[in-house]
């Protein structure tokens, strides 16, 4: 066959870089219209406009193409839509930044000039992760691409915000959020980091108002004192039986706070009374809902104290040591104790967020949750890995009101307006709120944004053109799968299905698979302001993208950690070189179209039976989302049936011209059946090699072929307990020539066998690099043997090895291996020695001592090998 256009060597970055543009070309990323195949849909989760690739995405997005891969060979018709979020806060950083280097900032310039600058941004940088995604082989239809801030999508997330808030379902009060005093807006809990610091707990005296004695508490943040309201204490605890009711003078500020029973406290924890700071704290604001407690707000949006008195103005942390040093003065300071605290940081800004009572809007999402939680139980939606169903039920039964406004310029502003009365109404412009308001003027528009979970909340179904009935609706949803990360479950996931059920009647998915975490391979967490990141882009240019692909998706599976290294990915790139290298040769020893096979031999039936069980095992894989297994199935296919046995069994046929039609009919059959299974893993590779197989009806793309579903009558067990009951035999004369150091590729004369090799012997001779086979044991000569499903084998040994030199080699190698051992045993004997070395040198003569018995063991065994 003709290879002058098929280069002797793999080239990832040439090979890679061609085949995407022709693919897209080819419009095989669009599903087919008018299409009566079965739907497979994702949309995939959009990455934000401010994001580069790192680890994480370079396994989430190719898992996604992955299946639509999989899934178009199956015979689906596949829509894989990919988009971005907007990313409010993040974006809003970004160019608050650029601001400042340019001498200027975002208060300056104003709102309508500063949205002006973020869209600039957008424009000139904000698909850098798309173009990446491209060079990852990601197959999916661009000309569907969609964008959060979309007019229309933008006019689907105003709709249901109006709707909800006719309907009761968001309302604006007063809770404790997240507060970020640097960015100055609330934020979610995905938008921060929780680390542990060395800090210190405070023990303070506050006495009790009729001067009867005093109650002991413990905080770590003293500053908060100032917005005490009351003292919790267990209703069990039976010391402060008696207390419950009565009054304590809060210290600095003299005002009297009682103290309340409550189920919150520890009375196992240090005096069993707690503090309570609604304001300050999530935990004591449920308590002062609980006992109708008012909630006094000590800091501003700056953290900054607002409570007029002598700390005034301070920031909360030089407040707090204003406040230590006059309760120490005051005597009110027990004790102080080092102490680790959890810490709650901002990511965007790197603040500690502060949690504060702020005025914002809320969604009450407990509302909704009944249909999603059925929807989990009944099966109707499923978690992969199957765990994940608890921890979502769980979750679910316990919401909390959800916080929808952030206090941002960039997002779908939030569509309340207001008159001057203070007249509240939703509508989708200016205009449509005054119709509402009638004689009273609309004066102005909430200032607030909606948070980006909101918006990102009707993805799986806005995309399509909801809450127009569109073509794409109406074929697409609900889509089928979702691949995300675990952190996000109770953020996203959960909010689309809440949206989805509520708004559409439907859910959004069917299948939620929850894709590893990647760490780096000694598990530190990746993180580029850590500087433990590493670039994915970087891999890609140095090994190709589908050599990282396969590292990452080959590790995809139950598991929830992933950890990374890149020697993964340099054996990985020798698995491409060793696809291009087989499948090279066997086009090398192929003239033309191959046509039907001969009489297929015990060998090549084995062969096509392992390809049967390898192709339901793989299809089984990826339709669980068994992606390691999938991979593993792959591997002792490729590598070691067809290349290690079934390739070196068929070189002798394959010489000879009249019996190589069915080898090479065999080889092409697997390759190519191979090549398909793989394509959705290592895309790139497989169809370049595809391009070259001499099959009949060939498609133009491996991408637009079909899954090489293996027909029953290839399953041929008989066969393969035959074969492999021979490379048992195989193994056992290699090991043989092992133990008589015999090199590779030399070839024994004669090899005795007692037992049916069932017209296999040809198999066994050229892999055991034997010259002539015989029957029955050997007469009057040295021999070494072995025994291995019912059949005695037998290594004449005269005139191939000299027995007698090779016993008096081993009795002197023994009798080193003796002396030495006894030294090491002398030494380690010795109670002085194991007293006064260091551990690692004991640790060290200790592993060498046992090594020395193994080699003793083996020189022992060697030995016997000799007989007459």
């Amino acid at each position: 066959m003709d290879l002058s256009d098929m280069p002797t060597r793999y080239d990832a970055s040439v090979t890679e870089q061609k085949w995407y543009a022709r693919w897209e070309a080819a419009g095989l990323f669009q599903p087919e219209s008018d299409s009566q195949k079965p739907t497979y849909t994702i949309t995939i989760p959009p990455p934000n406009i401010t994001g580069s690739l790192h680890m994480g995405h370079a396994l989430c997005y190719p898992i996604q193409d992955l299946l639509g891969r999989y899934h178009r060979l199956i015979g689906d018709n596949v829509l894989i839509l990919p988009g971005q979020d907007h990313a409010g806060i993040a974006t809003q950083s970004v160019v608050d930044k650029q601001l400042r280097k340019q001498g200027t900032s975002s208060s300056q310039i104003g709102r309508e000039k500063f949205v002006e600058k973020v869209w600039e941004w957008r424009k000139e940088s904000g698909d850098q992760i798309l173009h990446q995604l491209r060079t990852l082989g990601c197959a999916f239809d661009w000309s569907r691409q969609r964008f959060t801030l979309d007019d229309k999508y933008a006019d689907a997330v105003l709709k249901v915000f109006i709707d909800w808030y006719n309907r009761g379902l968001i309302f604006r009060g007063k809770r404790v959020v997240n507060w970020d005093p640097k960015l100055q807006t609330s934020v979610s809990d995905i938008e921060t980091l929780r680390e542990t610091r060395r800090g210190k707990l405070y023990h303070l005296r506050y006495p009790y108002a009729d001067g009867s004695g005093e109650i002991v508490i413990a905080t770590t943040r003293p500053e908060t004192m100032l917005a005490d309201v009351a003292v919790a204490v267990h209703p069990s605890d039976a010391r402060y039986k008696d207390k419950i009711g009565k009054t304590l003078l809060l210290p600095l500020v003299n005002r009297e706070i009682p103290v309340i029973a409550d189920p919150y406290p520890d009375p196992a924890f240090g005096t069993g009374a707690v503090k309570i700071t609604p304001a300050h704290d999530p935990n004591d604001y449920q308590v002062g809902i609980r006992h109708g407690l008012e909630m006094p707000v000590i800091l501003d949006p700056q953290a900054r104290i607002c409570l007029e008195g002598p700390y005034f103005g301070m920031d909360r942390n030089e407040a707090r040591k204003q406040i230590l040093h006059d309760l120490e003065h005051g005597g009110f300071l027990v004790k102080t104790e080092d102490h680790d605290i959890p810490i709650v940081i901002s990511d965007r800004s790197g603040e500690v967020i502060e949690p504060l009572l702020s005025e914002q809007w809320f969604c009450d999402q407990a509302k909704l949750s009944e249909p999603v939680i059925a929807a989990v139980q009944s099966k109707e939606v499923s978690f992969h890995p199957e765990r994940y169903d608890r921890i979502f039920i769980e979750w679910m039964q316990n919401l909390r009101e959800w916080c929808l406004s952030r206090q941002l310029w960039w997002g779908h502003r939030i569509p309340v307006y207001y008159t001057e009365s203070g007249k509240t109404f939703a509508a989708l412009s200016w205009e449509d709120a005054q119709q509402q308001a009638g004689a009273e003027k609309i004066v102005r528009q909430d200032d607030d944004v909606l948070d980006t979970w909101f918006s990102s909340g009707l993805w799986p179904f806005a995309t399509l053109g909801w809450p127009e009935n569109t073509e794409d609706l109406k074929r697409f949803y609900p889509t089928s799968c979702l691949v995300t990360d675990r952190n996000i479950i109770n953020l996203w996931v959960a909010r689309m299905m809440m949206m989805g059920f509520d708004l559409t009647g439907s859910k959004p998915f069917s299948d939620v698979m929850i894709f590893a975490t990647v760490m780096r391979e000694d598990g530190r967490r990746m993180s580029k302001s850590l500087g433990t990141g590493i670039d994915p882009m970087e891999v890609v240019n140095k090994l190709g993208a589908d050599a990282l692909r396969y590292t990452l998706l080959s590790q995809t599976g139950e598991n929830q950690e992933l950890r990374y290294g890149e020697k993964k990915t340099e054996e990985a790139r020798n698995l491409c070189n060793k696809i291009w290298n087989a499948t090279r040769f066997a086009l090398m020893n192929i003239e033309g179209p191959i046509d039907a096979p001969g009489e297929l031999t015990a060998v090549d039936k084995w062969l096509l039976s392992r390809l049967y069980f390898a192709e339901k095992q793989v299809r089984e894989a990826y339709g669980s989302y068994n992606l390691q297994t999938a991979c593993q199935h792959m591997y002792r296919f490729f590598w070691s049936e067809l290349c290690d046995w079934y390739i070196e069994v068929s070189k002798p046929r394959l010489n000879d011209p009249d019996t190589r039609s069915t080898p090479q009919w065999v080889l092409i059959t697997a390759i190519d059946a191979f090549l398909k299974m793989m394509h959705p893993m290592m895309p790139h590779i497989t169809e370049e090699l595809y391009q070259h197989l001499p099959i009949a009806d060939k498609s133009p793309f491996i991408m637009a072929s079909t899954w090489p579903t293996q027909p029953d009558s290839r399953h041929q067990p008989e066969a393969e307990a035959q074969i492999e009951r021979i490379f048992e035999i195989t193994r056992a004369v290699r090991t043989l020539r092992v133990s008589l150091d015999l090199p590779s590729m030399k070839t024994i004369p004669t090899l005795y066998v007692e037992g049916d090799l069932q017209g296999n012997e040809s198999v066994l001779a050229s892999q055991a690099w034997v010259g002539e086979i015989k029957s029955g044991r050997p007469e009057a000569e040295q021999f070494v043997s072995a025994t291995v499903e019912g059949v005695d084998v037998h290594i004449p040994i005269t005139g191939l090895i000299d027995a007698e030199k090779e016993l008096a080699r081993l009795n002197k190698e023994e009798e080193r291996t003796l002396a030495d051992l006894q030294r090491l045993e002398d030494r380690l004997s010795n109670p002085q020695f194991i007293e006064r070395a260091k551990p690692e040198i004991v640790e060290r003569e200790q592993a060498s001592a046992e090594q020395m018995r193994d080699r003793l063991t083996k020189i022992q065994e060697r030995r016997q090998l000799f007989r007459a």
